[in-house]
This record gives structure tokens, C-alpha cells and sequence, in this order.
């Protein structure tokens, strides 16, 4: 049962099927990404995606911190969830604010819809705001499904 042992294994997973499209489809709203060759666009969007995996595991981490446990996501508390929010979205808005100011990583092109004061591209925060429930939630019905499955291969042996 490796999944409850190590929620975050299929909470990555989730993450990469959610954020790798999420990328793709806000590529536009970058600049010089709709010149880029497919391929060359494909792997700038999976380096993207696995830097968002890895702001979900540290916003996963906050909310295990907060629960004090690291499967909290079966039954989740307010603080967990909060934490976990707040986290990958302070991260995002302050990756975003480098990235496109003082690091000049990349720039919004002008169809980016940016917040007020930080200039933070809108696309980014609504993706920290929308992705991080689901993921939570289908790493849950995985991990709980994982845990109900080794349940009832254990009552069938007890039968026998």
C-alpha cells in the first residue's frame, strides 16, 4: 500500500496530469512561446510543470506540517487546507514577480491579464487557485482506494 505510505507519489502524478496542460494552454500568454517549434514549446512547458510539481509537494509539506500528519488529505483540516493554499500561491505570486521582473526569466505577453500592484500574470494565480483542490482530491480517492482494496484483499484471506 505505497500510496498511503507515500501520499505524495500519486499527488505528484496528479499534479503533472493537471499543470503539464494547464502550461500548454496558457503558453500564449507568454512571450515569444506561440514562435517556439512544438518541441521546444513541449519541453519549456514540462520544465515549467515540474517546477509547479514541486511548488505543490512544498505547499503538500505546509499542510502535513500543519495536520501534523502526512495524510492529512484523507480527512483534512482547515489549517492543512489554508496552509496548503497560501503556501503554493505565495510561492507562485513571488516566482511570477521574480521571474518576470528583477530574474527576467520570461515576460507576460500583452493578453496576460496581470494583478493590481504586483503585476503578477492573473493565469498563474487562477492555476494555484483551481488545480491544487482537484489534485488533493484525486490523490485522496486514489490513496483511499489503495486503503479499502488492501482492506478487503485482507477480509477474503481471513476467510479462507
Amino acid at each position: 500500500m505505497l500510496s498511503a505510505r507515500l501520499p505524495e507519489l500519486p499527488f505528484a502524478l496528479f499534479a503533472l496530469l493537471l499543470h503539464f496542460p494547464w502550461e500548454m494552454l496558457q503558453a500564449p500568454l507568454w512571450v515569444g512561446m506561440a514562435n517556439l517549434a512544438h518541441a521546444e514549446g513541449v519541453r519549456v512547458c514540462t520544465i515549467a510543470a515540474l517546477g509547479d510539481i514541486a511548488i505543490a509537494l512544498a505547499a503538500y509539506w505546509s499542510g502535513s506540517l500543519a495536520a501534523r500528519s502526512r495524510l492529512w488529505l484523507l480527512d483534512p483540516p482547515r489549517g492543512a487546507w489554508i496552509a496548503y493554499l497560501l503556501v503554493g500561491l505565495a510561492i507562485t505570486i513571488a516566482y511570477e514577480f521574480a521571474a518576470t521582473g528583477p530574474l527576467a526569466f520570461w515576460e507576460y505577453s500583452s493578453s496576460q491579464p496581470r494583478l493590481p500592484i504586483l503585476g503578477t500574470g492573473l493565469a498563474p494565480v487562477v492555476q494555484w487557485l483551481l488545480l491544487p483542490p482537484i489534485i488533493l482530491w484525486l490523490t485522496r480517492v486514489h490513496v483511499l482506494g489503495r486503503i479499502s482494496e488492501r482492506s478487503a484483499r485482507a477480509h477474503a484471506d481471513a476467510k479462507r
